[in-house]
């Protein structure tokens, strides 16, 4: 009988669940989703406080936060008015901020992948002998055997 058969059935289930846990991927996994977490901050950030207000600033000092349609209701002047009176707005510009935080994030990844493919290809790039090398590899081994 190994360890788990050992143990109840309680027991058997937490030790499972404690191997799948510290297996590899599912360690990775988290690391992973943190990271994105926080890079998905950084992103919102960079689209709300750096892009959208030069991309405004470029096509007529346009809010996007503030674009939207009023499809029920009255006319309000921002968008948490109008939320606040509990009109039906077609928001345009929370999608146009949605879309072009897509765009960068894309651009970036992107970029990240690129390097990291970079990266990898130098590595293995070393590890390859020269042409030179593999030629005294071959006088070498043509010597030994006489």
């Amino acid at each position: 009988m190994n360890e788990l058969e050992k143990k109840s059935p309680l027991s058997k289930w937490i030790l499972e669940f404690r191997k799948f846990l510290l297996r590899g991927n599912v360690v990775d996994l988290a690391v992973g989703v943190i990271i994105g977490a926080a890079f998905t901050g950084i992103v919102n950030s960079l689209v709300k406080d750096v892009f959208t207000p030069l991309i405004g600033l470029l096509i007529g000092g346009i809010d996007f936060s503030n674009l939207f349609i009023t499809l029920r209701g009255g006319h309000f002047a921002t968008l948490e008015e109008a939320k606040a009176a509990g009109a039906v707005t077609m928001n345009v510009g929370l999608f146009l901020n949605a879309l072009i935080q897509f765009l960068i994030i894309g651009f970036v990844i992107f970029w990240v992948v690129k390097l990291i493919s970079k990266l990898y290809s130098s590595k293995e790039a070393e590890a390859e002998p020269t042409k030179t090398e593999t030629l005294l590899e071959n006088i070498r081994d043509i010597l030994a055997k006489k």
